[in-house]
């Protein structure tokens, strides 16, 4: 079960968090502030997965945002580093903002991605993607929430995750 969601950048600062089980506010503040200091000191080479007081740790890096997820023991960490990813798709699937893709260390630009098939690439988020998140919270919430239910995964699928939203802002425009 999945215990925690953070959304931190490479500064410490929070840019979102969703909790599943009951921690006060002034533990979230101190467990936040020690998972930070966990995962923004690793390496890259270093394997994403942390185990941590009674829970692992499972995290991602792109670019300047770590995504970390607090899980249970009985939780697979490869599902939940696969569901951080499928996440950051989503959320660039929406916001239609991906700055560059890394592949095999070597950045490539979005003009000579249409060119190629590029595989195991790595989405990195820029700074306007930071921005959208921030600015556009209660859409990242929405769906985060479509995604996970009471910290059980329960929709993977990019557009069934995403027709709400779509809903939603077609409701707005008139």
């Amino acid at each position: 079960m999945i215990k925690f969601f953070l959304m931190v950048n490479k500064q410490g600062q929070t840019r979102l968090s969703r909790y599943y089980e009951h921690v006060e506010i002034n533990k979230r503040t101190m467990l936040e502030a020690e998972v930070i200091k966990n995962c923004l000191s690793r390496s890259k080479d270093e394997c994403s997965f942390v185990e941590y007081k009674d829970f692992k740790l499972v995290y991602r890096q792109y670019a300047a945002l770590f995504i970390v997820v607090g899980i249970d023991q009985t939780e697979n960490e490869m599902a939940v580093y696969e569901l951080i990813h499928n996440f950051v798709e989503v959320l660039d699937k929406y916001f239609s903002r991906v700055g560059c893709v890394m592949l095999n260390d070597h950045e490539m630009r979005s003009s000579e991605i249409r060119d190629q098939t590029v595989t195991n690439a790595v989405y990195l988020f820029s700074l306007q993607s930071e921005l959208d998140i921030m600015f556009n919270l209660d859409r990242v919430h929405i769906i985060l929430d479509e995604m996970v239910l009471n910290g059980c995964i329960v929709e993977t699928n990019r557009n069934r995750i995403l027709a709400p939203l779509f809903v939603l802002d077609k409701v707005a425009e008139g």
